[in-house]
């Protein structure tokens, strides 16, 4: 596994496991001069979507004193390979990540944020990566995360009714009625867009992952500071869902997001960035 920098046309690349990675960086790229003085910040997605749900942040993050590297996961967006089937697998190649990420610019420690499933993937590294993670923050998170048959049955099917039960579960009533915080884009349509360019098979994998999952004890076993964001109308994963995993936490910081619903990166991406202000400094 290595990571090496390029042109900047071409950006920035990350290999794991001998497999191009996707990885956006804000538009700016990274090295070791420059990663020494702004924290690694490594960004996970959610179940069937790919780096560029965070793009109302990396550009913000890699101009405000961090390095963003919002990643791929394998058998997502731009990243090789199959994707994993289970939580577990995911969270010992975000590890992997993490390795190479530092050899590449010289940093011990990174800073983590998973968005639904992404943010299960990140809890499990950082519990078992003391040393490397510097500090944790969960967006759309629970302990559990079960799925309605219905959604599970169609994205085994490959149909579109999955992106669509997606999106329309996970947005909050704003989202719905036209009301966007960028103007001219349409963010159910954006939505459901990402998620159709998922590969067959790949909402099924990463749904059946989450559903499987249980926490356990893996939030006390995490050492960093965490943060969760939490929003009101999420109805993926309401706010009661993330209390058992609140209260495992050593040092555990919450942000409520009113009107936002599991999509909050999109929905209220001046919430979340404010909340990573915070969190991450």
């Amino acid at each position: 596994m290595t990571l090496q920098g390029t042109t900047p046309s071409s950006a920035f690349r990350l290999q794991v496991r001998g497999q191009a990675v996707g990885v956006a960086t804000g538009g700016a790229v990274p090295d070791p001069v420059s990663a020494a003085a702004a924290p690694v910040v490594v960004l996970v997605h959610g179940a069937g979507m790919d780096r560029t749900v965070w793009q109302q942040q990396t550009r913000w993050l890699a101009h405000h004193g961090y390095t963003p590297l919002a990643v791929d996961l394998p058998g997502h967006g731009n990243s090789g390979g199959e994707p994993l089937t289970s939580v577990a697998d995911m969270s010992e190649w975000l590890s992997e990540a993490v390795t190479a990420v530092g050899e590449r610019l010289a940093c011990e420690q990174v800073r983590l944020v998973g968005h639904s499933m992404g943010s299960l993937v990140c809890t499990e590294t950082a519990a078992a990566d003391h040393r490397r993670v510097a500090r944790l923050v969960l967006m759309g998170t629970a302990a559990t995360m079960p799925v309605h048959p219905t959604l599970l049955g169609a994205a085994q099917a490959n149909e579109r009714l999955a992106p669509e039960l997606m999106t329309a579960w996970g947005h909050g009533s704003r989202a719905h009625i036209a009301t966007n915080p960028t103007p001219g884009l349409w963010m159910a349509g954006g939505a459901v867009a990402l998620l159709e360019r998922a590969r067959n098979g790949v909402i099924h994998i990463d749904l059946r992952a989450c559903a499987a999952y249980e926490a356990g004890d893996a939030a006390a076993r995490v050492r960093c500071p965490a943060t969760v964001v939490v929003g009101s109308e999420d109805k993926m994963t309401p706010p009661r869902a993330a209390a058992p995993l609140i209260a495992d936490f050593a040092d555990c910081d919450v942000v409520h997001l009113q009107g936002a619903g599991h999509m909050m990166m999109n929905e209220d991406p001046a919430g979340v960035r404010s909340a990573l202000a915070t969190a991450l400094a």
